[in-house]
């Protein structure tokens, strides 16, 4: 799953050593990257990218806030790694897809030509990239520094909008559209991915000191 069935001009290498160099020119040439490394009917490389971008997110915060680790059984080894388990096996791909039917549902009603469901797929999976670098937290001993707990919001939300970016991008040069257009088209799944999975609605909560998403039972 991690190989390319077409090496598009400028190639996708195979292999974990490709999805790092994914990685590195989603990060540093975006560009470059949407306008040759999209392959048609060709979904693996994408779900795979961002199930690891999944998992690595997780696993920093399970590392780093002993709080989100999960606690399936009496062993907290045990219980971790079958966290990510889940994650890996179910979450993320269950969300990447469930995700790009909402956006080619909204892609219908917003772009007059667009490309194959499949690009579309890829197109969310790569924009996850940023979110590699977001699952830092404040450790419980050091929760009471307002400066550090803000610039964790603060870190946290730049790689929010940086992956929403990218998905606004991804879409318009994948579907051949204009930004506007592809801005309309990725606001709810855009939202749900970095706002709401990845936490960047939270991090905005925290820096603004008020509640965006009502949490408490009804009524």
């Amino acid at each position: 799953m991690t190989t390319w069935t077409e090496n598009p001009q400028g190639g996708r290498e195979r292999g974990a050593r490709g999805l790092v160099r994914a990685w590195v020119e989603l990060l540093l040439r975006p560009r470059r990257f949407f306008e040759n490394g999209i392959a048609p009917g060709d979904q693996a490389p994408g779900l795979v990218f961002a199930v690891s971008v999944a998992l690595v997110y997780v696993a920093t915060r399970f590392a780093l806030l002993p709080s989100a680790r999960p606690t399936f059984f009496a062993g907290e080894v045990a219980s971790v790694a079958v966290g990510l388990l889940v994650v890996g096996l179910v979450l993320a791909p269950v969300a990447l897809h469930l995700v790009a039917a909402l956006e080619v549902v909204i892609l219908i009603a917003v772009v007059r030509d667009r490309a194959g469901v499949s690009k579309t797929v890829q197109v969310i999976g790569y924009a996850t990239a940023p979110m590699a670098l977001a699952g830092v937290g404040v450790p419980p001993a050091l929760a009471g520094v307002p400066l550090l707990t803000d610039g964790v919001a603060a870190w946290r939300l730049l790689l929010a909008l940086w992956g929403a970016s990218l998905l606004v991008y991804g879409m318009a040069t994948v579907h051949d559209t204009s930004l506007p257009r592809a801005v309309v088209a990725v606001a709810i799944p855009a939202l749900v991915v970095f706002g709401y999975l990845y936490g960047g609605i939270f991090a905005a909560e925290t820096l603004l000191g008020v509640e965006l998403i009502d949490t408490s039972p009804a009524g």
